[in-house]
């Protein structure tokens, strides 16, 4: 496991507090919107605003969090982000908030964590040991999750009652205190041989689109997790539709779903390195998907709200293993040089996922039922369980490439 002090301990504190200020910005966002437009389609885009960065700037940013020093990237970003919510922060307080507004907002803010989280992921290596990856990733979601999907959320209120402008006042304050935190690391940047002449950031992209397709356990945890990130997308957003009417419990029903998901969530993050050391990365993938998908099959087809909240409790644990797993096995697998682009890969494919997910889920509900959605999550479950069995023998160690230098760092 990696130590608490020195560089991790940092990082992970950046990430939580980081985590911490977008869970109140995307929780206060929808309800400003709301205050400035009645139009559900307005209200909807200023959400859908949050994924279109990643579906055209994705891949670029894994490129850039490739050539840079992702320490300085890292910080240097969540100043500029600090700031513009600043900035929207005094704007909103003044009165003078807009849809428009609402939409440059989250737009630039997204396009910009297209090379943080990259960065981001590409740095971690840097910190800790290779062994100790799954269990620094185990905490740093742990970590993030209770932050973000118990902590936050239940303060919304109380920033709204103190001024609208409040919750991204506290945002900004966080992005401020997470880049100091980072640019206090004290480590060396990944050794990278020179770029070969006419070297292009596409040809970058390229490169890594060809490293990560090439390898058979990436490529096949890639498409698994498009897959379960479809069926998520369809679950999540139908799931109210699915609690006040399918199952007549109302908003209290749907809430406790939610909520035993992030109760789930927080739990599978103490499972997975423990799995993981049991069965191997790629078979706990295996566990995961086939535990998600019996869980899914239970909520969609059991009329009761005690088999939807355990459902949800059960399948927010298994995301969280699949979720550590799945980024241990990329950065163990990566080369150094090419980790944030293969990294920013996986990235735009999960994010591509939800929408359309989102748009069969709502399909499903109108043509089969309200409980469809949850029977179509668990058989794209079953299908990305199916696609990861070839990979599965003989099950994946780290591999050791040339260009793949762990990097001395300050004391952990």
């Amino acid at each position: 496991m990696p130590a608490w002090r020195g560089g991790f301990g940092r990082l992970w504190t950046a990430a939580v507090v980081s985590r911490f200020g977008d869970a109140l910005r995307n929780s206060a966002l929808p309800l400003l919107a709301v205050r400035l437009s009645d139009e559900p389609l307005v209200v909807a885009s200023v959400t859908a605003c949050g994924y279109v960065p990643w579906l055209l700037f994705g891949l670029l940013g894994g490129a850039v969090a490739d050539r840079v020093d992702q320490r300085r990237a890292m910080w240097a970003v969540d100043t500029v982000r600090g700031l513009l919510v600043a900035v929207f922060a005094l704007v909103v307080g003044l009165g003078h908030a807009s849809i428009p507004l609402l939409l440059a907002l989250a737009f630039a803010l997204t396009t910009l964590q297209t090379l943080f989280d990259n960065a981001s992921t590409a740095l971690l290596p840097s910190l800790v040991d290779r062994a100790a990856l799954g269990g620094a990733n185990a905490r740093l979601m742990t970590g993030q999750q209770i932050a973000g999907g118990l902590l936050a959320a239940p303060l919304v209120p109380l920033l709204l009652t103190a001024g609208s402008s409040m919750p991204f006042a506290a945002d900004a304050s966080t992005f401020l205190v997470a880049a100091a935190l980072v640019a206090s690391l004290r480590i060396r940047p990944p050794e990278r041989g020179p770029r070969p002449a006419g070297s292009t950031l596409r040809t970058e992209i390229g490169a890594g689109l060809r490293a990560l397709w090439g390898d058979r356990t990436l490529r096949a945890a890639c498409l698994a997790t498009l897959l379960c990130n479809i069926g998520m997308g369809a679950l999540i957003a139908t799931m109210a539709l699915h609690a006040t009417r399918w199952l007549g419990v109302g908003n209290a029903g749907y809430a406790a779903a939610m909520t035993a998901f992030s109760a789930g969530s927080i739990t599978g993050g103490f499972v997975a390195q423990r799995l993981a050391r049991r069965t191997g990365r790629v078979r706990a993938l295996l566990v995961a998907g086939s535990v998600q998908t019996a869980s899914l099959l239970l909520v969609g087809s059991v009329r009761h709200l005690t088999a939807l909240v355990t459902g949800m409790l059960v399948l927010g644990a298994m995301n969280m293993v699949w979720n550590v797993n799945q980024v241990t096995l990329m950065q163990q697998r990566s080369p150094a040089s090419m980790t944030g682009r293969i990294a920013s890969a996986f990235r735009t494919a999960s994010t591509s996922g939800a929408p359309l997910g989102a748009i069969l889920g709502g399909a499903a509900a109108r043509l089969y039922g309200l409980n469809a959605p949850a029977l179509l999550a668990a058989v794209l479950f079953a299908l990305a369980v199916t696609s990861l069995i070839p990979a599965r023998k003989p099950d994946v160690p780290v591999v050791a490439r040339a260009d793949d230098v762990t990097t001395a760092c300050g004391p952990r």
